[in-house]
């Protein structure tokens, strides 16, 4: 039980930040952590069709901001990570290619609460599927043809401060 309540209440303290301290240090190691997270995510038929970016260039960071509407608080996150995928990594299996989506998804969401266990704060920034997103960060980390750029994640220390909060809903529960 005592994990259960662990696990719960890190998933309760996940928000996503918006604006993190300009003075806040993300070391390279919590990265690594986030990143070894991420790569302990499920995959279908075990393929990890992820790659990672990290992004501390702060030039680079406020360029996403210029076409990237929903990703303005890399302004003031110190790292993003970006992460691409490889869709034809099922290509030859019985396996729908198109599961590349919900890896690079669960991947995600374990880094976020990864984050939120050592008190980062992160905010989860599509690129895909949008065409325009995805071939402006294409050419600007110089992403081969055969990746997809799936999301861009903002990391730091936040500058803003929630509480915990649930949305268990029980309309939205069917019991058969």
């Amino acid at each position: 039980m005592v994990y259960i309540i662990m696990v719960n209440e890190i998933i309760k303290k996940r928000r996503s930040i918006r604006k993190y301290d300009p003075n806040g240090v993300i070391t390279d190691e919590q990265i690594k952590v986030m990143l070894e997270a991420a790569m302990l995510a499920p995959s279908a038929v075990n393929s990890r069709p992820w790659e990672f970016i990290v992004v501390r260039n702060r030039e680079v960071l406020n360029k996403i901001t210029e076409y990237h509407p929903y990703a303005q608080m890399l302004k003031t996150a110190p790292v993003a990570i970006i992460m691409t995928a490889d869709p034809n990594v099922l290509n030859g299996t019985r396996v729908n290619m198109e599961m590349w989506q919900h890896d690079c998804g669960a991947a995600t969401q374990n880094i976020l609460l990864q984050a939120a266990a050592m008190d980062i704060g992160t905010c989860w920034c599509g690129l895909h599927p949008s065409n325009e997103r995805m071939q402006s960060t294409r050419e600007l980390f110089d992403i081969p043809a055969n990746r997809v750029p799936f999301c861009v994640i903002a990391i730091g220390v936040p500058a803003e401060n929630f509480g915990s909060r649930g949305f268990y809903d029980e309309s939205k529960v069917r019991w058969v």
